[in-house]
This record gives structure tokens, C-alpha cells and sequence, in this order.
């Protein structure tokens, strides 16, 4: 893929809107509720972060996120998404990027997000790749969700801040490592092959996880091998 034929561009154009509601719709498994076009023409209007990922004249990618309050000089990444065709080339990494530059020409100094803490290629991305903190582990935080990915599950995210100008939060040395926490290599295939599996993996993760943190542990980082890791802040 030519690095030079991908471009982002914020979503001017309300045929743009419609093009990127359905791309992210394409990625979450048919869902048209999650960023529909009225919902998404406003936060574009009012002057959030919308934008659209083109290879060419095709939309591949979308994301969107919205300004917290005044004094955090924060702002919340609801949404991205890049289409399976296209994904693992770069893309993701693409748009974050994009997500800063834009952001700290503002005057935002972090940017926050969710992900399902079960899919580890999220995870060695946010935490390894970005450098992002792990700062909350929500339980069943949005209830339950009516697409592709998430239907039948609980939506456990775990919250990360990725503070823009700070080098990247490294993974904790061996020693500071109190305890980790597996997670499975691809919770996907095995919620389609093994659903009642996926579940206990869910319950396995979300009780080893708040157990390290109700004994005031932090998740300090992830590991390929060895899931999240644990540590004393």
C-alpha cells in the first residue's frame, strides 16, 4: 500500500458524514446506531474531532472524539475504526497520530479512550505501541450493545489516558511486577467458536484484574506473553 495515497480529512461534507457512519457500521459488525449521521453532523459542526480516512477516493477508516470539560484541556476518543480490508497496515496508528497533532494544536494535553480489555492486539497497541495509561477498569461500562463484536457479552473497557507532550508510559521493569493477568490470543475466534469459554475468560479477567486493584495495584502495563501487568504505583 502507498503511504502517499492515504490521506485524513475532517468530515466537511454530509456525504462525507454518511460515508464514515457506515464505514465505522462496517467495522462494528453492522451496528447503525453507534455513530449515526445526525449524531456524528453535530459533533463535526460544533467543532470535535471528525474525520475520515481515505485511500484514494475510498473511505476506509473513521474517527471521532468530543472535548471534555473546560479545565481537564482533555478530550475523549469515542470512535475509530479502520475497515478489515485495511486493517494491521498502519492505518490505526495513522489516525491516532492525526488524533494528537490535531489535539495539541488546540491546547489538549490528553486524550482518553476505552477498549475491551480482552482483545490483546488493542491492548499491545494502546498500552505498548501508544504508551497510554491504563487509569480505570469499567465494568459492563456501556451495557448491552446490539452489534457484530459486542452482542451476547458484557462490555468490560478498561480507561486509558494518553498524556500527548509526556514520553510513552514504558512497560515496568521485571522487579515491579507484582502479579499479571492473562488474557487469551484471540477472544474473537473464540467468541465465535467457544462463547461459554469467551465468558469465563470475561469473569477470569475482570476478577483478577479488580482484585490486584482493590489491594491498590495498578495496571502498569501489558505483555504479549504474560497479559497485564500489575504493579505498586
Amino acid at each position: 500500500m502507498d503511504s502517499a495515497d492515504i490521506e485524513v480529512r475532517p468530515l466537511d461534507a454530509i456525504d462525507d458524514v454518511f460515508m464514515a457512519s457506515n464505514v465505522l457500521s462496517e467495522v462494528w459488525g453492522g451496528d447503525r446506531s453507534g455513530m449515526p449521521p445526525n449524531l456524528l453532523r453535530a459533533l463535526a459542526h460544533s467543532g470535535n474531532y471528525a474525520v475520515g480516512l481515505w485511500s484514494g477516493e475510498r473511505m476506509v477508516g473513521a474517527s471521532v472524539a468530543f472535548f471534555a470539560e473546560p479545565s481537564a484541556r482533555s478530550m475523549h476518543s469515542h470512535i475509530t475504526g479502520v475497515l478489515p480490508g485495511m486493517q494491521s497496515k498502519g492505518l490505526g496508528r495513522m489516525l491516532k497520530q492525526h488524533q494528537r497533532e490535531w489535539a495539541l494544536a488546540r491546547g489538549v494535553g490528553h486524550i482518553t479512550w476505552t477498549f475491551d480489555p480482552l482483545i490483546a492486539h488493542n491492548a499491545h497497541f494502546n498500552l505498548r505501541v501508544l504508551g497510554a495509561r491504563a487509569t480505570e477498569y469499567l465494568v459492563d461500562h456501556y451495557g448491552a450493545m446490539d452489534d457484530g463484536v459486542n452482542r451476547g457479552d458484557e462490555t468490560d473497557r478498561i480507561m486509558v489516558s494518553w498524556a500527548l507532550a509526556a514520553p510513552a508510559a514504558p512497560t515496568p521493569a521485571p522487579d515491579r511486577v507484582v502479579t499479571s493477568v492473562e488474557i487469551p490470543a484471540d477472544i474473537a475466534a473464540l467468541r465465535a467458536t467457544a462463547p461459554e469459554d469467551a465468558a469465563a475468560w470475561r469473569r477470569r479477567v475482570r476478577d483478577a484484574v479488580l482484585a490486584g486493584l482493590a489491594d491498590g495495584l495498578v495496571i502498569g502495563g501489558f505483555d504479549d506473553e504474560r497479559g497485564y501487568l500489575l504493579v505498586r504505583p
